[in-house]
């Protein structure tokens, strides 16, 4: 903990509280000085009590003292699941096994033994959003935020589910821990998703196009195109690749990565973009944003995702954090770059074709 630290956290209380003296000893820092406007003492505790720190607030010979330490060290161990968090996995599980059944060919309702057909598609898929949360979840707690288990959503889709998420109940102050939280989670996804899209397509089928093909076509990453080569080398221009149901939800996972790395708003990359950017961030959100109009005309799945930024988060500006003008760190600014070439290698100009 540094000065800039301390100061940083008299600016929460700076109505409430006059600061007169500042010292340091190795264990923890004081602040000597004097309650303003009719503030007592717990007005001040009240204020510091969300901060990441340990706080000691007393009253000597008319002066206010308050002690501050280091954050306490959290234990990392996952906490009890909460029964809403269970039903939504399990009813996940069942409607993505369901979803997985369906793109088999197989009929659940006259063959409850046709689950089992949706099951490489169903574990696939929630091994790679649980990866991608579990990321967020663990480096929130590493960095003392508070943060929930994953809620996953269930819905009645082509996949079964729109993803999961977690939700952060506390304040983010440091920029490192904003970097860090908001890249876990597409980092941890896609480096599961890889594997998974490799052992997929070496699964996959090779078909003949003709003019009775009546499905969809999804559309190709830099990535995608280069696991095809090395997994299907030679292949022809009248020929595709049917996907197994493991490369079908490694493809999803890659999607996944790429829509939750723009840098917008709440996004993971506005997460990642405002860490490493600062307030110039905010310009680029909206410009990334606005981008999104016109690769609407190459696909209209920009236009959904869009209006559901628009509705969902109001904006593309990001909420401010204590320390944004501290320098990032050398490996920090690596993880930033990182995310950077995976949203490169995962974008996909037109994900679905008709």
């Amino acid at each position: 903990m540094t000065e800039f630290d301390i100061r940083q956290i008299l600016l929460n209380i700076k109505d409430l509280f006059l600061p007169r003296r500042i010292g340091s000893t190795d264990e923890f820092w004081m602040v000597v000085g004097s309650l303003r406007n009719g503030a007592v003492i717990n007005d001040i505790r009240r204020e510091l009590q969300s901060l990441p720190y340990n706080f000691e607030i007393n009253e000597m010979d008319g002066d206010i003292h308050i002690r501050v330490a280091e954050e306490k060290t959290i234990n990392l161990r996952i906490p009890k699941i909460p029964r809403i968090n269970l039903i939504l996995f399990l009813l996940t599980g069942f409607t993505t096994l369901l979803a997985g059944t369906l793109m088999e060919g197989g009929n659940p309702v006259e063959r409850l033994s046709d689950l089992w057909l949706g099951f490489p598609f169903s574990f696939t898929l929630l091994l790679i959003l649980g990866f991608h949360e579990t990321g967020h979840y663990y480096f929130a707690r590493k960095h003392k935020v508070d943060a929930t288990l994953p809620y996953f959503i269930p819905a009645p889709t082509l996949i079964g589910t729109f993803g999961a998420f977690i939700k952060i109940k506390s304040p983010i102050y440091h920029r490192d821990a904003l970097l860090q939280i908001g890249a876990a989670g597409p980092i941890a996804g896609f480096l599961i998703a890889i594997p998974a899209l490799v052992i997929g397509l070496i699964k996959s089928e090779v078909i003949e196009m003709s003019g009775e093909f009546t499905g969809f076509t999804l559309g190709d990453s830099l990535l995608m195109k280069f696991i095809v080569a090395l997994t299907h080398p030679g292949l022809t221009e009248n020929q595709d690749i049917l996907l197994h149901p493991i490369a079908f939800a490694g493809w999803i996972g890659l999607l996944v990565t790429m829509l939750n790395l723009l840098p917008i708003g709440q996004l993971d990359g506005g997460h990642i973009a405002y860490a490493m950017l600062g307030e110039k961030h905010n310009k680029y959100a909206w410009f990334v944003f606005l981008a999104l109009i016109p690769l609407s005309f190459f696909s209209l799945n920009w236009l959904v995702w869009a209006v559901l930024i628009l509705v969902l988060m109001r904006t593309a500006k990001h909420p401010p954090i204590m320390d944004i003008q501290t320098p990032l760190k050398h490996n920090d600014k690596l993880i930033g770059i990182a995310c950077l070439v995976i949203f490169i290698l995962c974008f996909i100009p037109t994900p679905f074709k008709g």
